[in-house]
């Protein structure tokens, strides 16, 4: 992800999070050394390309945290999620991480079904986590 990219990214986190990051949290997140954020682009090969979903992680020693994934409105249900989530898992087993995390919202369900299906398990609750009114379900995968 660069900064170039960043107004397409604010757009699809805008339109999809309930608890949007802002531009300074992405700018953070690209500038953190234990940070990785990275795009995915619809017609990456012609003049006009389109940012059609981000991930973002932070690794430390042997762990990884998944951060915001997100895929664009009009390209859900294709794949993309499963094709982000399959380099995450790729990129942090070349750098040997052993466990994963993440937390979700309660009532994202799609998100939790293709969380699971990398074998994330739910590990706990954080109360009230998304805008001080939803909880996030925190889910762990080993390596």
């Amino acid at each position: 992800m660069d900064i170039e990219d960043l107004d397409e990214v604010l757009f699809i986190e805008a339109s999809s999070s309930l608890t949007p990051w802002s531009k300074k949290m992405f700018m953070g997140e690209t500038l953190n050394p234990s940070g990785y954020c990275f795009i995915i682009k619809f017609g990456e090969n012609s003049e006009h390309h389109q940012v059609i979903g981000f991930i973002c992680f932070r690794i430390i020693e042997d762990e990884s945290e998944l951060l915001n994934i997100c895929v664009h409105s009009h390209y859900r249900q294709l794949g993309i999620g499963k094709k982000m989530m399959q380099f995450y898992i790729d990129f942090c087993r070349k750098k040997e991480i052993k466990t994963f995390y993440l937390d979700v919202n309660f009532t994202n369900q799609p998100a939790i079904q293709l969380y699971q299906l990398f074998s994330y398990q739910s590990v706990g609750v954080r109360q009230k986590f998304y805008q001080g009114k939803f909880d996030a379900l925190l889910m762990m995968k080993k390596g």
